[in-house]
């Protein structure tokens, strides 16, 4: 058992880091064009931090546990936003600010219905990943012929340095005061080896999360869907994490908002939709009748605040990180895993 926490422990390592220095080379590279920083979030950053689900499903399909590959989608959408939103919403209040963020929402609350009626209706075989596939072209068209539409001001954002596109030439340097130095810029090569890297080290973190799941899973009998949809949902989502806490830390609202929106659009549309691609997906019983409906009701909670682009304040926080508290006992409790531990106990 302890090598298999091991695997488990070291891949949600390799995931964490390398989507990390994924989003960071993405987000660095596309500010050199001036997109707007929700724009950003809601796409590259976004599929970039679902770089991790994608993996974890592709490979839990190919090895025969599609439980693992629908309950990593379902369950990261899930603690996306009452997780990953809840925590960095302690800290400080987050604003769901910007032009585009009703109208994503929208689309990320459509996306959802779909996919719990795609779910009644059987399972997720190759026809239904051509739909979800189309439905993320017609999707990214729309992003990039809004962004061509509606221009943004190029504006610093959460990456690592300043970057030359916006204040970073001769006669910046000239006005600083005492003849400072603005500080170094991201090379070309310096982007493209951190996107080289997580592109690399994300296919060896979704095996080792993967294989340590799925082995922990058979060892205390508790079914790959709720593994996939607790600490492998959770484990993928730590990228979103990592980078909504630093926005929140920045005051980049736009980047917290539009990569969990972003994120949970690309969730079901690509991953799935490229998952169903390689092998179909049979529905458990308990997507149909609670995880589904969660993951429905906790965007129905994001809804209002970012339609009118209200604030989540610390109290809607507090309440988003409740609700996930009481979806964990309540997936552990309802039958799932007490008899999974004492089957467990029971082979030592």
């Amino acid at each position: 058992m302890l090598p298999d926490f091991l695997y488990l422990a070291c891949g949600l390592l390799v995931l964490l880091i390398c989507g990390d220095l994924l989003v960071r080379g993405a987000t660095s590279l596309a500010t050199r064009y001036g997109l707007s920083p929700l724009l950003i979030a809601l796409t590259i950053v976004a599929f970039g931090t679902s770089a991790p689900e994608l993996l974890v499903s592709v490979r839990a399909a190919l090895a025969g546990a599609p439980g693992i590959a629908l309950g990593n989608v379902v369950g990261s959408n899930i603690a996306n936003i009452l997780l990953i939103l809840g925590l960095p919403a302690l800290i400080y209040p987050i604003a769901c600010a910007g032009r585009i963020v009703p109208h994503n929402m929208l689309i990320m609350m459509a996306a959802s219905v779909l996919l719990v009626v795609l779910c009644f209706v059987g399972p997720l075989g190759f026809w239904q990943g051509i739909f979800l596939l189309a439905l993320l072209t017609a999707y990214l068209v729309y992003s990039g012929w809004d962004a061509r539409m509606n221009p943004h001001e190029p504006s610093p954002l959460v990456a690592d340095v300043p970057d030359d596109a916006f204040a970073q030439s001769a006669s910046y340097a000239r006005e600083l005061p005492h003849g400072d130095i603005p500080p170094p810029l991201q090379s070309r090569r310096v982007i493209a080896l951190k996107i080289v890297i997580g592109i690399a080290g994300l296919p060896l973190g979704a095996r080792l999360v993967v294989d340590g799941g799925i082995d922990i899973a058979q060892a205390f009998g508790v079914s790959d869907a709720v593994i996939g949809l607790s600490l492998i949902a959770v484990g993928t989502s730590l990228p979103e994490l990592a980078t909504s806490v630093m926005a929140v830390f920045r005051r980049n609202d736009e980047m917290v908002v539009g990569n969990i929106i972003g994120s949970n659009i690309m969730n079901i549309l690509a991953i799935l939709g490229i998952t169903a691609l390689i092998a179909p997906l049979p529905i458990d019983p308990d997507f149909l009748s609670f995880h589904l409906w969660v993951m429905l009701g906790a965007a129905v909670l994001l809804l209002p605040m970012a339609m009118t682009g209200h604030k989540i304040g610390r109290i809607a926080g507090a309440v988003f990180l409740v609700c996930y508290g009481a979806y964990l006992y309540a997936m552990f409790a309802l039958g799932h895993m007490a008899p999974a531990l004492e089957n467990g106990l029971n082979g030592f």
